[in-house]
């Protein structure tokens, strides 16, 4: 797995809308509950990009367009979103340098919400090395430790690569979350910039559900950048 880039090999070939929230499985009339009114537009990259990741960010009302893994910033720009969100997906996240390059020029011009793949491209993108994990983390159950308030999430898990948080510019890029396992870095934000990332999934089903609240960090950092 060491140098091979699979996020282009298993993205989309070509761009689409998705438009189904998690809410938006059966008719209203037997679940008696609605999605958010879309009020957000979102660029998704889509570097292996899990469907519960699209329902959730539907469900917190965003409307989602999903672009390939090699979609130029320019182009993300050009469809004039609110924010845009980075993927998980497969592989080493060093030879990934076209998104490395993208998250750069987009950095600053919008929010920008990573995870997994999407969370160790962010950080190299903020100048960060990632590190190939000896056995990987995998599976439910995960406890990780947010930095500021002291609390504890169980999270879902499934990378073998991480962050180094020392390579990281701590004048610019605050740690947030770590792993109560092994202290690998799951979290970061930078300082000045509306951008963070976490390295597990937020989006797991069917759970744990503790780390929700991360999508609804993102639509109110995009609502505050409006």
């Amino acid at each position: 797995m060491d140098g091979l880039d699979l996020a282009k090999e298993v993205s989309t070939k070509r761009s689409y809308v998705w438009e189904v929230g998690e809410r938006s499985h059966e008719p209203v009339a037997q679940v008696g509950v609605k999605d958010e009114p879309a009020r957000f537009h979102v660029v998704a990259y889509d570097f292996g990009i899990k469907t519960n990741i699209l329902r959730k960010l539907r469900g917190e009302g965003c409307r989602v367009t999903v672009v390939p893994a090699q979609t130029l910033a320019e182009d993300v720009l050009a469809l004039k979103p609110d924010g845009v969100f980075l993927s998980n997906g497969p592989g080493d996240p060093e030879p990934c340098t076209y998104a490395v390059d993208s998250i750069r020029r987009l950095m600053g011009r919008m929010p920008i919400f990573g995870i997994c793949l999407g969370h160790q491209l962010t950080g190299i993108a903020l100048g960060g090395k990632t590190f190939k994990l000896k056995f990987g983390h995998h599976g439910g159950n995960h406890p990780v430790k947010q930095l500021k308030t002291g609390k504890i999430e169980i999270t879902a898990h499934n990378h073998n690569f991480a962050v180094d948080p020392d390579s990281l510019p701590q004048s610019e890029v605050e740690l947030t979350h770590i792993d109560l396992n092994d202290s690998t870095l799951e979290g970061l934000r930078h300082r000045n910039l509306p951008l963070f990332s976490v390295q597990y999934h937020p989006e797991a089903a069917p759970g744990p559900h503790d780390s929700h609240y991360l999508f609804k960090e993102f639509t109110k950092m995009m609502e505050e950048w409006k």
